[in-house]
């Protein structure tokens, strides 16, 4: 898979993850990545639709389960981080309440204008085609929804997020992608992220 930001495969563990390196992969970033302030910043309304592109092995799931939305579902490219997230939520998943794909941010096979949340952390880089993903999140996030993309950075990053973070010129694409798509996009650098919060 070679991503629009590198422009050569990625052949990290961490990329698609397989196997049994790949959920190794995905238990270590269980461990390492903490997402409050995604779901801070996401701030979920009560009766909300919440769509994770790229869950991994759900982390973030985890905690939007906590929130009040109604359904939070997912879509993410690995058969082996499906298996990995959905494995806490088994009852959620029988009623409906959680809906974890295979998919992508090009392509997520769900409807129209259904989710008044999207949110994607630490996989915009590693997208094929930056234009085609945000074109497909602007095509279900409802009127008034919101879009939040995140990406290695923020004000005190750690060893590891500073090695995976984008160049000032990689960052500065993803802004101008989302400019052009939604009606009002921010900036934000939380502790070890750079978010952009986009409006439709």
């Amino acid at each position: 898979m070679t991503s629009w930001s590198r422009g050569e495969p990625g052949l990290s563990p961490f990329v698609l993850p397989r196997g049994a390196r790949g959920r190794i992969a995905g238990r270590f970033m269980l461990w390492v990545n903490r997402q409050e302030e995604v779901l801070d910043l996401l701030d979920v309304p009560a009766g909300a639709e919440v769509l994770e592109v790229g869950y991994g092995p759900g982390g973030l799931i985890r905690l939007l389960k906590r929130t009040r939305a109604r359904r939070i579902c997912g879509v993410d490219p690995s058969a082996e981080m499906r298996d990995l997230a959905s494995r806490p939520h088994s009852d959620e998943i029988l009623a409906g309440r959680i809906d974890l794909r295979l998919g992508t941010a090009a392509d997520t096979g769900f409807p129209d204008a259904v989710f008044d949340r999207v949110v994607s952390v630490n996989n915009v880089a590693i997208w094929p085609d930056l234009d085609s993903g945000v074109a497909e999140l602007h095509r279900v996030t409802r009127p008034g929804g919101r879009l939040l993309i995140a990406c290695h950075g923020g004000t005190r990053p750690s060893i590891l997020t500073r090695s995976n973070a984008l160049s000032a010129d990689k960052v500065e694409r993803i802004e101008r992608a989302l400019s052009g798509t939604f009606a009002e996009v921010s900036r934000r650098d939380l502790t070890s992220l750079t978010s952009f919060t986009a409006i439709r």
